[in-house]
């Protein structure tokens, strides 16, 4: 059956109030709320003019963005929320998303969708409706939908939801422009309430009665309390018990009696009530013209997350940062900057001047020698970790842009549940690539206290960074086999620690789900730009530590604490097969993983190949840096934390020592 699909009139929905209120001097709060990936960050961008990375794997936004801007003279903040599914919070994303819309006091809620999954996206919709709060409607991703034969009647869709509706393509800048019209004419004249969708005789009727018994003041409609209440929304109780506590108990006896008619959880019915109107409201507002032929996007879609193809892929992605990274990045660019830069021009002419200048000794060693802020912390840091991570942030932004991250999730989601984690899991664990101080900052997103303290042990114990990733795969540029040595003990080692300590730590099994992003060409300017912002916090994050680092060494070499620790460690060095001269590696490890990886590159002449591997190894799964070690205590306290380090200190050593043993029986690697 086919229909006239209309332009949209966004205006239809909203209420001219006649008199406009003299509101130039408010700031108002505009919230951009919906799915992940569903292009909010995007949408944000445009807005504000501010740039935020804009990734295609969810979590990113699990730190609230917030800008400021100007819509036809009044002044704006726009609140970038993390991604939610719902009203009723599972995870710490969704908590955070919530409360925001409950305590912001927004002049408006633009509620995002991906306009090909509308089906879905709708249950937000609805709810967010519900709330009383101003909506307008974005249908993103249109180009997308009507690649897939999809057409929208606009206007059935805003007479029913009773909201403005858009339609935008935001990566391609189509419909922001009028985005930004609905935007303004809506903070001069407001919007009326969107349409609230009927779910029944017998709920309507309790929402009803406890709407009449609630004489608290809320930030949401009485409506939408009720219906948090109905689905055990532990918030929504503590505050209603806040609130109107000399009616909680008759509220909660009316819940009690009304579950008791249903032989499924109210949650469960609610939901299946609203699907129902969500069907109807598609089969009047969404027009198909049938399922299309699967396209090469589609192909290559199923190909990445189908194990019998995706692993396969995965392991040439390995390869392709292998040779990017580990050959071009640290065999050439390192050996130019480190060896025709500091190592033949800058360090013998800093360290000539000094001798003939400086009569101090310490002073000496302060600037130059072996631990000087010049030769030693600023070498490692420019000429040893710069090149590589550079690179390697280029290689990752193109995975991140491209939409191969969260196909990744899916992909490792069988075999992160072997372990205690489910594929959301890969979220922090791929953000620990590129800081592990991040990634531990990003577990709190998982959805139980057991899954974050896993993945903060793995994060801890065997996710190397992507400075101290980018210089391993540097070191062991020379060979392969010693590559995939260090690669499959790493692998071995999580999957054994994981499996341990998801038998070992107590609490359930960890539920997932993820809205996959489409999968696109990664854009020039979005690869350039998240590069250049992680080169950026590099050097504002890490060189600063480096130069900290060297001072320590220095302070530490002048009052023989250096020398002390160093013979402590020899004894372990012995252990793992490997000289006394390797001590000072594990030291500087301690202060930043990539400060160790960066010792380790810089001795690698004199060690063979099976010495490299077992250090790599050993190094990688070394005690965390200092700034990780904080992060720990912060996110999981002082408990969690200081037995995490006693674990991994011994564990490390212990991998290390069964490795040199084999290695050395074996007669490989030598």
């Amino acid at each position: 059956m086919s229909r006239k699909v209309h332009k949209s009139k966004a205006k239809s929905s909203i209420e001219n109030k006649g008199v406009e209120q003299d509101q130039e001097k408010e700031t108002h709060k505009i919230l951009l709320v919906g799915y992940p990936n569903v292009g909010k960050s995007v949408i944000f961008n445009d807005l504000t003019g501010a740039y935020v990375v804009v990734s295609n794997y969810p979590g990113t936004t699990v730190a609230v963005d917030r800008g400021r801007t100007e819509i036809s003279g009044k002044k704006v903040e726009i609140i970038d929320t993390p991604g939610m599914y719902s009203l009723l919070p599972i995870t710490e994303e969704e908590r955070v998303a919530r409360e925001i819309l409950l305590t912001e006091k927004p002049s408006l809620v633009i509620n995002i969708l991906d306009a090909k999954n509308i089906d879905r996206m709708l249950h937000l919709s609805l709810q967010l409706i519900e709330t009383g709060l101003p909506v307008i409607t974005v249908l993103n991703m249109i180009d997308e939908a009507q690649a897939e034969g999809m057409e929208f009647d606009i206007n059935a869709l805003e007479e029913t939801l009773r909201t403005p509706v858009v339609m935008t393509a935001a990566t391609k800048k189509e419909g922001l422009k009028e985005l930004r019209k609905v935007i303004s004419t809506a903070l001069k004249v407001g919007l009326a309430p969107g349409h609230i969708v009927r779910l029944g005789p017998e709920i309507e009727s309790t929402v009803l009665k406890i709407e009449n018994l609630l004489q608290g003041q809320y930030p949401i409609r009485k409506r939408a309390v009720a219906l948090l209440l109905l689905q055990k929304d532990s918030d929504i109780e503590s505050l209603v018990k806040q609130k109107d506590p000399e009616v909680f108990d008759k509220v909660n006896q009316i819940i009690d009696d009304v579950s008791e008619m249903y032989a499924r959880p109210l949650d469960y019915v609610i939901t299946n009530s609203r699907q129902k109107q969500i069907d109807k409201l598609v089969d009047r507002t969404v027009i198909s013209e049938g399922e299309k032929p699967m396209d090469l996007k589609e192909r290559i879609n199923r190909a990445l997350i189908r194990p019998s193809t995706g692993i396969p892929i995965l392991i040439m992605v390995i390869l392709g940062l292998y040779f990017l990274v580990g050959v071009n990045g640290a065999g050439e660019l390192v050996d130019f900057i480190e060896g025709n830069i500091f190592e033949d021009h800058i360090n013998p002419a800093l360290n000539g001047f000094l001798n003939d200048h400086v009569p101090w000794e310490p002073a000496r060693g302060l600037i130059g020698g072996e631990f000087g802020i010049i030769t030693l912390g600023l070498r490692y840091a420019v000429a040893i970790i710069f090149p590589i991570v550079g690179i390697f942030f280029l290689a990752f932004s193109l995975l991140e842009d491209s939409g191969y991250l969260p196909r990744l999730s899916l992909l490792i989601d069988r075999i992160f549940k072997r372990i205690g984690l489910s594929g959301r899991a890969v979220i922090p664990m791929t953000l620990g690539l590129g800081c592990d101080t991040m990634g531990t900052l990003v577990t709190r997103t998982l959805e139980t206290k057991k899954e974050q303290v896993l993945a903060t042990l793995l994060l801890a114990l065997a996710i190397p960074c992507s400075a101290q990733l980018g210089v391993i795969f540097g070191v062991l540029s020379i060979s392969v086999l010693a590559l995939f040595t260090w690669a499959l003990v790493i692998f071995i080692v999580m999957l054994f620690i994981g499996w341990l300590g998801s038998n070992l730590i107590p609490g359930g099994k960890p539920q997932f789900f993820m809205e996959l992003p489409p999968l696109r060409v990664p854009k020039l300017s979005n690869v350039l730009v998240k590069t250049y912002t992680r080169m950026i916090w590099y050097f504002k994050e890490v060189l600063p530590l480096f130069i900290v680092a060297s001072v320590l060494l220095w302070l530490g070499d002048i009052t023989g604490m250096f020398s002390s620790l160093v013979r402590g460690l020899e004894p372990l060095m012995g252990a793992l097969g490997l000289p006394g001269s390797a001590a000072p590696v594990f030291i500087y490890g301690f202060f930043r993983r990539d400060y160790g990886a960066a010792g380790l590159y810089d001795m690698s002449g004199t060690l063979s190949i099976a010495q490299l591997t077992v250090t790599a190894v050993t190094l990688t799964l070394f005690i965390p840096c200092i700034a990780q070690v904080m992060m720990m205590y912060k996110e999981r306290g002082k408990k969690i934390t200081l037995g995490i380090i006693a674990f991994i200190f011994p564990f490390a050593f212990f991998v290390g020592y069964l490795l040199n043993i084999i290695l050395t029986t074996l007669g490989v690697l030598i």
